[in-house]
Formats: C-alpha cells, sequence, structure tokens
C-alpha cells in the first residue's frame, strides 16, 4: 500500500497484507464536524472497501439511506455500517480547515500537516517494485 501526493512526495509505503485497518478522518466542509471513515483491503488485494462512517451531523454527502447500509445512532455520533464499497484507490485532497488524517493500523498520518491545502492524494495497492522505482527518482 502507498500513501503518496504533491510531486511524488510518498508519505508511506507497506506491505498491504500487514494493512489490519484504514480509517480516514476529516473536519466536513459544510458541517465543521468530525468524520471517520473505516476501510479494509479488498479480497482481490487490489483496492478497498468502505465498511462505516461516523459523523456527528446530518449533512451533504453523508450516507443515512437504508440503501448505504445499516443506520443506528448512538449517543451524538451517526454511524452507518454495512457499507461494502468498492474502491481500486483512494484520491483525497487537504482542505482549509479539513484536518484530513489517515490512520493505518495504529500510525497517524496528518496528512493536512504535510501538505498544502489543494493538494491530491493517492492511496493505492501497488506492485512493490513501483515504490522502490520512486524512491530512486
Amino acid at each position: 500500500m502507498n500513501i503518496s501526493g504533491g510531486d511524488h512526495c510518498q508519505v508511506m509505503t507497506m506491505e498491504a497484507v500487514s494493512v489490519e485497518k484504514l480509517e480516514i478522518s476529516f473536519i466536513h466542509s459544510v458541517q465543521k464536524t468530525e468524520v471517520k471513515e473505516y476501510f479494509t483491503l479488498a479480497e482481490d488485494g487490489a483496492g478497498f472497501v468502505l465498511n462505516s462512517t461516523h459523523y456527528h451531523s446530518f449533512g451533504v454527502g453523508l450516507p443515512f439511506l437504508e440503501a448505504d447500509g445499516s443506520f443506528r445512532q448512538e449517543g451524538n455520533t451517526f454511524i452507518m455500517d454495512d457499507m461494502n464499497r468498492y474502491y481500486g484507490s483512494l484520491s483525497l485532497r487537504t482542505g482549509v480547515g479539513t484536518q484530513l488524517t489517515v490512520k493505518v493500523n495504529d500510525k497517524v498520518y496528518p496528512l493536512y500537516e504535510i501538505f498544502d491545502s489543494g493538494e491530491k492524494i493517492d492511496i493505492k495497492i501497488v506492485p512493490r517494485y513501483r515504490t522502490w522505482l520512486t524512491d530512486l527518482l
């Protein structure tokens, strides 16, 4: 698995099989509340599956329909489980005040501190040799 952005700035690379948990968190640009998305590696080993989203206020782009999964509320947190959405790769962008952060297993990567606002960040499963080539360039 590889997280990179900007001009091929590689934030981290690790064997995909060692990724047990992938969490993306950010502050929603409209609601100004935290959103957390929980992923696992897809069975095909080539992508990711969004399993669950946790958030604190209803808003644009946040799941709430029955077709999205199993919805429930715990205290002040809205939780959508059983989403099972497949993504071949994840493309993110930092934004002003969004505090975009990625957590892989127990290691936290505060992407908003690494990249300028508006930078595109890609999270992909890539062959190991490609990360070696990136290191050499």
